[in-house]
């Protein structure tokens, strides 16, 4: 076994060592002149099919469901990259959200992300997108998710600033879902008095109470109190208005 030889640094011709030492200089030059790799968002593609995920799912449609959760909600956290919610693709965050809810029909963590998460994004298109969302999930499940649509139905009155689509939803809430509790099978009159519609909301409110759907006695006792309350303080914006006048 032989040892090769090797040649000292000295021994190199100086033509050949210059060649060298400016094509390392060269390569070191380029490389520091080159950007910084940049961290690009990559855009949420198409939720699959739900009947892929399901096969996917091997016969753990909730554990698939909470899988396609977590990619969702992790999405906007790529590698070195943060992406504002205002720049995701809604109506592909939509789809996510309603297979996961396809898959798992009982669980409500993809309503808690619509509605708290989503709809925060200060963007009022997206806001209404994702509040319609809310919506037709909530009347395909009416007496689960009333929580959900009487959060939207808040954030669309102080958010939004849309009266009208706020007492919408809390109207279907009323009509919709009987199992909800009182305060948000009752939210329409309140609104209607936050807003300043005393008349209507005292004739809602009496008619609630003329129908007996009211039976607990609490209930009844602070409703009867709503309604006196309602009536002094139309008796007391009419006698202004005379004043006014």
């Amino acid at each position: 076994m032989t040892v090769r030889d090797e040649r000292p640094l000295s021994a190199v011709p100086l033509p050949v060592f210059a060649v060298l030492l400016a094509a390392l200089g060269l390569h070191i030059a380029i490389q520091w002149a080159q950007p910084r790799p940049v961290a690009r968002a990559e855009a949420l593609e198409a939720a699959p099919p739900v009947t892929v995920l399901r096969a996917a799912a091997l016969g753990e449609p909730v554990a698939m469901a909470q899988l396609t959760a977590l990619y969702l909600q992790a999405f906007d956290n790529q590698p070195g990259i943060s992406i504002p919610f205002k720049d995701l693709d809604y109506a592909r965050v939509i789809q996510w959200l309603a297979r996961t809810i396809d898959l798992d029909p009982l669980g409500q963590y993809p309503l808690l992300l619509a509605s708290q998460v989503y709809l925060q994004v200060p963007d009022p298109a997206r806001q209404r997108l994702m509040s319609e969302f809310v919506r037709e999930q909530f009347l395909l499940d009416p007496d689960r998710r009333w929580r959900w649509l009487a959060h939207v139905a808040i954030m669309a009155k102080h958010r939004l600033h849309d009266n009208a689509l706020a007492l919408r939803y809390a109207a279907e809430i009323t009509r919709a879902a009987p199992a909800a509790p009182s305060w948000a099978r009752q939210m329409q009159i309140f609104i209607l008095e936050d807003i300043g519609e005393l008349e209507s909301a005292k004739i809602m409110l009496g008619g609630l109470l003329a129908t007996g759907q009211v039976t607990d006695e609490h209930e009844l006792h602070f409703l009867t109190q709503r309604l006196e309350a309602l009536k002094a303080a139309e008796k007391q914006t009419t006698q202004t208005k005379i004043r006014q006048f």
